[in-house]
């Protein structure tokens, strides 16, 4: 057996994550520290088996069925991509197409698509209050289905982004950040700046910053959440950082100064996003139907974020970093300044500098994604990665 497959097998024997079987994936705080290892595990075994040309199809055939109700390119392609990896099918729901525009129901859209669906996942990020709780909506609905005998399984739900969290995105940079710095017991007292930063363009969800700073407090890092005066995050997800801070022995702390959050900073995560009042107040002109009030929102949160032109990752800022080289890390598309816009999140030399990282860091979501479906519906991963390997078909048969 390989030995870097052999190595996570037994490693997965040392974890308990037996919670995970049958069961969907919405916030990473919800899972258990071993959980979080097994994803990471999981996804490396699923790598090493592509890398070494090893089928790891586990499915022969299925639907993996995808609803996203923002725009997506990376999240959208590393769904697809770990649903293929698995030996499903993908098909994206457009919810233009479907009956929901004539007022199908949650409850019967939900059955109706996963008839031989084996997993479900969805972003639904614009609206506070309204992701996370359609994910759950579609659960309920599914599993009653299930239970009712009209589906032949319960679909797992992956979240792919909510208001709340970005898990699959947040595990990936996480993953990206383990593998850099030569293992998870080296975040211990590693400083990371999750930063707010300029963008031209309308307000950005919340669920990357909350994710960051939901996840990496787990760790023992010391973690820096920095934004202008009024760029709040959900104070739940603060007071959730905070506990796993106190918990893991390292420090969540705020700061309305950038260049002090970058201040001999290991990891840097400057981001743009909407402050949290001004998406609630999003919501409710979402409720009331107030299409015009909407854009008149967007058109003074760009006018606010234009106070603040200054909150851009420079040269100089990378300078107070820890040896004036941090670790940059960005979800993507990044506003890159002079190149995507005039001004923007970052320095284009900045940008450039780091391009292979980033991309590098972007190429974990499919396999994170893989391992939490994986877990979801395999009852003993290690076992069943041993049998991937023995069995050894060729995911390419000819060169």
């Amino acid at each position: 057996m390989n030995k870097k497959l052999q190595g996570y097998i037994a490693h997965l024997s040392e974890l308990d994550f037996s919670k995970m079987y049958g069961r969907d994936f919405f916030l990473t705080w919800e899972k258990s520290g071993q959980e979080l290892d097994a994803v990471f595990t999981v996804a490396d075994a699923l790598r090493c088996l592509r890398e070494n040309n090893i089928s790891a199809r586990i499915f022969d055939s299925g639907l993996g069925i995808s609803i996203f109700r923002d725009n997506s390119t990376r999240t959208r392609f590393s769904f697809a991509a770990a649903c293929n990896l698995l030996g499903l099918k993908s098909q994206d729901l457009d919810e233009k197409k479907s009956q929901i525009a004539h007022g199908e129901t949650v409850r019967e859209t939900a059955n109706m698509v996963s008839f031989m669906a084996d997993v479900i996942g969805i972003r639904d990020d614009m609206y506070i209050g309204r992701g996370n709780r359609y994910m759950h909506q579609v659960v309920d609905a599914v599993t009653e289905g299930y239970q009712a005998g009209i589906l032949e399984q319960k679909p797992t739900l992956v979240n792919l982004q909510c208001d709340i969290d970005h898990p699959t995105q947040c595990m990936a940079d996480l993953a990206h950040v383990i593998h850099e710095m030569g293992g998870v017991d080296k975040l211990k007292g590693k400083k990371v700046a999750m930063t707010w930063a300029y963008s031209p363009s309308y307000g950005k969800p919340l669920s990357v910053p909350q994710g960051v700073i939901g996840l990496m407090t787990r760790f023992g890092m010391h973690v820096v959440l920095a934004h202008p005066q009024g760029y709040d995050v959900m104070p739940q997800v603060e007071k959730i950082a905070a506990a796993n801070a106190a918990a893991s022995g390292g420090t969540f702390t705020r700061t309305t100064s950038m260049a002090e959050a970058f201040e001999d900073a290991d990891i840097v995560y400057p981001k743009s996003w909407a402050p949290f009042a001004a998406m609630e107040k999003r919501t409710q002109l979402y409720d009331a139907g107030d299409s015009e009030g909407i854009a008149r929102l967007e058109e003074q949160l760009l006018a606010q974020n234009a106070d603040h032109k200054d909150w851009t990752c420079s040269e100089e800022l990378m300078k107070k970093t820890k040896n004036g080289n941090a670790m940059y890390l960005h979800c993507l598309p990044a506003d890159i300044s002079g190149v995507s816009c005039r001004q923007g999140e970052v320095d284009a030399s900045v940008f450039d500098r780091y391009r292979t990282s980033l991309y590098r860091q972007a190429s974990y979501k499919p396999y994170i994604i893989a391992a939490m479906i994986f877990l979801a519906k395999v009852k003993d991963p290690g076992q069943a990665l041993a049998q991937l390997e023995s069995a050894g078909a060729a995911r390419r048969r000819f060169f």
